[in-house]
């Protein structure tokens, strides 16, 4: 079997399965197999796939057919252009997260005080410690979870990506894990969100891989901001941030949390698909 028979004959394979752009996943999944970028396999269309890789192609497009994520798969996903490893312990980082790491790191950049100090709550992955620890070489970071396996795959994160000096990764819940006394710049994170009726209904790449303590956000998915918004102000030095991520349709009952607590809210900002997505709050404005 060709590179493009293989291709043609997944990509049927995964369409009857319905995995989002079939194609695009066989080639991803082709690509990988073979340690070759992916518009590599244009160039070899003709290669003759050997046994061994026909089987292991095989293999993981069953896989991605029974709907396990690409990235469980690949074992790793491209984050803010790091590397970071995911597995069943943390989610798989969005996109959309990527744009709450490039608002924090630009904001730690404006911090005339050396070193800049961020917490990451519900860390996960460690994706958004590490983007900032990257961006702000003199940053100071403590990322926290309830997880200690994602926890485990943070720290991992953390020294393949060369920042694991610049974070200190604590186990707790929430605000629980921190020190009293303990002040930030920055406190940025991307909570669990998702209502607890609603995880049933979501994409079998999501519902039956991602941990279901980092989607549930409780009845209202809103518990966490809650929290944020009502204990965070203890940790926050006087000209600090708070940023958060949330689902869609949340951006207005967020903002009355917040300002129920007395926090200023300062932007709502859209993501790629210009949904309101990130929330920016401080205490003086």
């Amino acid at each position: 079997m060709t590179v493009l028979e293989a291709i043609q004959k997944s990509t049927e394979f995964l369409g009857k399965k319905n995995v989002e752009s079939p194609r695009l996943q066989t080639e991803l999944l082709l690509a990988h197999l073979l340690k070759m970028p992916r518009m590599k396999l244009y160039l070899n269309f003709d290669r003759v796939l050997t046994p061994a890789e026909t089987d292991a192609l095989r293999e993981i497009v069953k896989r991605r057919g029974q709907r396990e994520p690409l990235q469980h798969i690949t074992g790793s996903t491209s984050f803010c252009g790091h590397e970071i490893a995911v597995n069943r312990h943390v989610l798989v980082p969005r996109p959309e997260t990527e744009m709450l790491a490039e608002l924090g790191w630009q904001f730690l950049s404006t911090i005339n005080s050396q070193p800049s100090t961020a917490l990451d709550l519900c860390t996960g992955s460690g994706c958004i410690a590490i983007a900032l620890a990257a961006k702000c070489p003199y940053a100071k970071i403590i990322a926290t979870d309830i997880s200690s396996d994602a926890l485990a795959l943070a720290k991992e994160n953390a020294s393949r990506n060369q920042v694991a000096g610049q974070i200190e990764f604590r186990h707790g819940d929430g605000f629980a894990a921190l020190v009293n006394g303990s002040q930030f710049d920055l406190i940025v994170s991307n909570p669990p969100y998702i209502p607890s009726a609603e995880i049933a209904t979501l994409d079998p790449e999501v519902r039956d891989f991602d941990p279901h303590a980092a989607l549930d956000g409780g009845a209202d998915g809103l518990e966490f901001y809650h929290l944020i918004a009502s204990q965070a102000g203890a940790f926050l030095k006087p000209d600090g941030k708070v940023m958060v991520e949330f689902g869609d349709g949340q951006a207005e009952a967020i903002r009355k949390i917040f300002e129920t607590e007395k926090w200023i809210v300062e932007a709502v900002k859209e993501d790629y698909s210009q949904r309101a997505r990130i929330l920016t709050a401080s205490l003086n404005g």
